[in-house]
């Protein structure tokens, strides 16, 4: 995160808002496709593998050329898309493009669940350092020899590439089962995880049409601000995460022999992440202008107004993430693609309000207005989704917290 930052910020001075703005347009597209080209696979490949582990070849090789279909066919769905919306564009078209050659590449990102369950995490976790720094000396390369922003669009595909490379590497050197296909394995792994598409689409299109629907309404160099804005709002959020999976665990043992204990525990999680970040939005409210200025330069201080809207989100985003102990424990999964589908129109209906009336700040308060409905208000119409939302307003006003 740290590398991620510094490279970031260097490449988001040296593009400008308008380039920027366009590498994240073309990212929000890649985002769109990402869900269909994983297939939902990788929701339930490691459980296939611990249930039958002696085909984990036939497994991994079956996932493997599965997500090679649809993550080219998602490339050039991509593609086609971008020219027909941008045909008077070619640099759009190009900037695309180029990031689109990530989607096949990413494919060899489903070799990391084969480590996961042989519990070597660490080996795809040197995978991902390596991959993160190529990306950042490519960008530093580009920076330095003063390339345009086309060469940035493919820094995305270099991070995947060197990834891919890396993963195979180990995957042969730690004596991985011979690749196969089987077509049977195959269907079984579709039939288990063509549930997971839709609301892993779902989830894309509310998070990522923002960026698109600007671009379109307005132009790049309102997602520029936008991003930035978003960018500067998710440097903290590992801490946030730290503590969820800090108490995950703890949750799920609860579940099942305290019921009380259970609900405590999630109240407590909700009020942690609930007013930490409010804690974190406040100071941005006071410092963020000063922060971006300082940070991206004078050229991106128009964010600064879409950064004390659009920081209100985290709260509720990650009351959303720290709900996933809750809904393991009571096998509520299925509830999540109607209310993120319920989220991805509310979205769009709000995008199309606010972003011609405030621009950047309007599509970051559709998100918080979103997001706030997807974490409380689209449960409360589900009858079995009712006592977790309960527990949130609970926590959030710390009634029977401590």
């Amino acid at each position: 995160m740290i590398l991620s930052l510094i490279v970031g910020v260097l490449s988001a001075r040296y593009l400008g808002p308008d380039n920027y703005g366009l590498l994240h347009y073309g990212t929000a597209w890649i985002t769109f496709f990402c869900a269909f080209s994983n297939l939902g696979i990788n929701s339930v490949i490691v459980k296939d593998f611990f249930d039958y582990p002696e085909e984990q070849g036939k497994t991994l090789g079956s996932a493997i050329l599965l997500r090679f279909i649809s993550s080219s066919l998602s490339a050039v769905i991509v593609i086609g898309c971008v020219f027909l919306i941008n045909g008077n564009e070619p640099l759009t078209i190009a900037v695309v493009s180029l990031q689109s050659v990530g989607l096949i590449f990413n494919i060899f990102e489903i070799i990391n669940y084969w480590f996961q369950s042989q519990y070597k995490s660490k080996i795809t976790s040197i995978a991902m350092v390596i991959a993160y720094i190529s990306s950042s000396v490519y960008k530093i390369v580009l920076l330095s020899l003063d390339k345009d922003v086309r060469w940035f669009a493919f820094a995305t595909s270099v991070d995947h590439i060197a990834m891919a490379l890396v993963l195979w590497f180990a995957y042969k050197k730690y004596n991985g089962p011979r690749l196969r296909f089987s077509l049977q394995k195959a269907k079984t792994l579709l039939q288990s995880s063509y549930h997971y598409i839709l609301s892993s689409t779902m989830v894309a299109i509310y998070t990522q049409t923002d960026k698109v629907m600007l671009k379109e309404m307005l132009d790049e160099v309102e997602v520029g601000y936008y991003s930035v804005a978003s960018g500067v709002c998710s440097m903290w959020v590992f801490v946030l995460a730290a503590i969820i999976d800090s108490m995950y665990p703890t949750i799920l043992k609860l579940h099942s022999v305290d019921s009380d204990g259970f609900k405590k525990k999630n109240k407590q999680l909700y009020a942690i992440v609930f007013y930490v970040s409010c804690v974190v939005s406040v100071l941005f409210l006071l410092f963020g202008d000063f922060g971006i200025k300082l940070i991206y330069g004078e050229a991106y201080s128009p964010a600064s107004s879409t950064l004390k809207i659009v920081t209100w989100y985290t709260a509720f985003s990650y009351l959303g993430v720290a709900r996933n102990a809750w809904i393991v424990s009571e096998g509520k999964q299925k509830y999540l693609k109607y209310m993120y589908c319920g989220a991805a129109i509310i979205n769009v209906v709000l995008n199309l309000i606010f972003i011609p009336l405030m621009g950047a700040s309007g599509a970051a308060l559709a998100s918080l207005i979103t997001q706030i409905f997807t974490s409380i208000l689209l449960p409360m119409c589900f009858k079995e989704m009712r006592p977790n939302a309960k527990l949130m307003i609970d926590a959030i006003l710390l009634k029977s917290v401590f």
